[in-house]
């Protein structure tokens, strides 16, 4: 693929993106309101918290905040003819709390993907115009992390359930199930920190139709924290296959790209832009990555925070009043 073509391919998301946010960011100055507060609608208590607040629960995965983030992740240059394999993952993080001392978090990844798939047409080069499109498999996670503590640390299990639409191309067709952990540290504008895990497959098709599973991920990652909710971050997503074959284990990504906590209307939102490549990856996969993310924020209000709100908002309906 010539690189004007691959030029396109990569700027055109991002000109989306870009396009989209651009003129919000800059109407939108303050991330989530004066004094750390704002009114949401009729409909919902609240839509922020303090906004430094804010920006460290939402780069936690473990916070006890509930997050709905989308993630767009379209991976390049798949195959002889460099195809493009697209994968929504929507994965809302929901914590509960199960005692005065521990929260229960759970995360849900449900991928929506497009798979490429090969038509070679003999004798000119290969032509890959077809492709797989559906559900993948869910891979929920159940973390106990402390509530307090100067290091904010967790454990739990994941688990792979074999829900893909097409278990021929998107799915691994079993049930698999490990351990994972978090950790990480938040001193002055930095989140510093790595999510851990390793499953195995436990039920599910035939290992003559589908191979055993053991599969590793480590995501490691840095946010530096700037002024107005923008940051700068790292969160590539290191993966191992431990039953390919060799030289096909890994995939070790580098990048990373810009974020920004920030409002719309009244729902405080984190918008992200990356881009990933692969210094290591497996024979007729994608060698680089570009990421875009889109996640609702819905922080839990103090009882002093709820107040304010209220005031907040019967002063908003005097003044929408119609004068006599």
């Amino acid at each position: 693929m010539k690189w004007t073509k691959r030029a396109r391919l990569v700027l055109w998301p991002v000109t989306v993106f870009l396009v989209s946010t651009v003129p919000l960011l800059f109407a939108q100055d303050t991330p989530v309101g004066p004094e750390g507060t704002s009114v949401a609608t009729q409909a919902t208590p609240a839509a922020a918290s303090n906004a430094e607040e804010l920006r460290k629960q939402s780069q936690n995965p473990i916070a006890n905040l509930i997050s709905v983030p989308i993630q767009e992740n379209w991976n390049f240059g798949i195959g002889p003819a460099e195809r493009t394999q697209n994968v929504l993952n929507i994965q809302p993080v929901i914590p509960f709390s199960i005692s005065k001392d521990w929260n229960l978090i759970t995360r849900w990844i449900t991928p929506v993907i497009f798979q490429p798939l090969p038509v070679f047409v003999p004798p000119g080069p290969p032509e890959q115009q077809t492709g797989v499109y559906g559900l993948g498999d869910i891979n929920p996670s159940f973390i106990l992390s402390p509530k307090k503590g100067k290091v904010i640390w967790g454990v739990g299990t994941t688990v792979v359930f074999p829900t893909a639409t097409n278990t021929t191309y998107l799915g691994q067709g079993k049930l698999s199930v490990g351990p994972t952990a978090v950790l990480l540290l938040q001193p002055p504008h930095f989140t510093i920190g790595a999510l851990v895990n390793n499953y195995w497959s436990v039920a599910g098709h035939s290992n003559l139709d589908k191979p055993a599973v053991n599969q590793f991920l480590l995501q490691w990652f840095v946010n530096y924290n700037m002024k107005k909710g923008w940051y700068l971050k790292t969160a590539p997503i290191n993966t191992a296959n431990w039953r390919a074959s060799s030289g096909n284990v890994w995939t070790v990504p580098f990048g990373g790209g810009v974020g920004r906590i920030m409002k719309l209307g009244f729902q405080p939102v984190n918008l992200s832009a990356e881009v990933y490549g692969n210094a290591k990856y497996p024979t007729g996969t994608s060698p680089w990555t570009l990421r875009l993310g889109f996640t609702l924020l819905f922080p839990k209000l103090s009882k002093q925070q709820e107040k304010m709100l209220l005031e907040q908002k019967l002063k908003q309906m005097e003044r929408e009043q119609p004068q006599k």
